[in-house]
């Protein structure tokens, strides 16, 4: 019950990761569908509200609307990228938590085959806010950084209008169409997960930027079903190691 309370961990990321562990006899482990079906019949010491996934309702894009790019278009990305198969794609968005002028945001970027997810507190959703968040990232990885981020490809809004200013770094950036976030699928739902510990509404003005990255690290430790069970930060971790080895 500690990692769904303290963790934010889904009961799904709970089956797997036991299976995963040699003190677990997988016989003895119940499977995701009777542990939900358990929740439903309040048969567990938990709550709907502490797995609210369970409450949301998939919901379908937005058509798209004409609306002038701030770059390349998402058309124009590689087909590497959109096969995920291959490290160091990247997609990008804002998390914002109350709307009014002062409020501070987040800029959030994941990457697409390892699902590792950073989030930096930037004090206004604006370009100038997230220019600063991608100066702390250059200066996390130096002379690695475009190794590490090969492409990104971001949300189309105000606060990315000088995003393509960052191709000069090495990295290609590419803007997914207006009002299709369907098209950046792992930064919008990560972004729901980051919203387990910073609820919409929620002033951000209340944490501090360590908060901001400690929230990122727990979504980073938890066993995703799309790796096998295995984490987001052993999966990036291990492509680092490639990285630095190499040179």
């Amino acid at each position: 019950m500690e990692k769904v309370r303290v963790h934010k961990w889904s009961l799904d990321a709970c089956v797997g990761h036991a299976k995963l562990l040699p003190k677990f006899q997988n016989q003895l482990i119940p499977s995701t569908k009777t542990l939900y079906n358990l929740l439903w019949k309040d048969e567990l010491p938990l709550t709907l509200f502490e797995l609210p996934e369970v409450l949301s309702r998939r919901q379908r894009g937005k058509p798209r609307i004409s609306k002038h790019l701030n770059g390349k278009s998402i058309d124009e990305r590689p087909e590497e990228v959109n096969d995920r198969n291959t490290f160091g794609h990247w997609e990008s968005d804002t998390v914002l938590g109350k709307k009014r002028k002062g409020e501070k945001a987040a800029f959030t970027i994941v990457e697409r085959l390892t699902g590792n997810y950073l989030a930096i507190q930037i004090d206004e959703k604006t370009t100038n806010g997230v220019a600063a968040a991608v100066a702390q990232l250059k200066v996390e990885y130096g002379d690695k950084f475009s190794q590490v981020f090969k492409t990104i490809t971001t949300d189309n809004g105000s606060e990315f209008a000088d995003f393509a200013t960052f191709e000069a770094l090495g990295t290609k950036i590419y803007f997914a169409h207006p009002y299709s976030s369907w098209e950046r699928p792992i930064n919008e739902r990560t972004n729901r997960i980051l919203r387990k510990f910073i609820p919409k509404g929620k002033s951000m003005n209340g944490f501090t930027p360590e908060d901001i990255l400690s929230f990122a690290d727990e979504i980073n430790a938890t066993p995703t079903k799309r790796l096998g069970y295995h984490t987001p930060e052993e999966l990036f971790e291990a492509e680092l190691d490639r990285i630095y080895s190499a040179n």
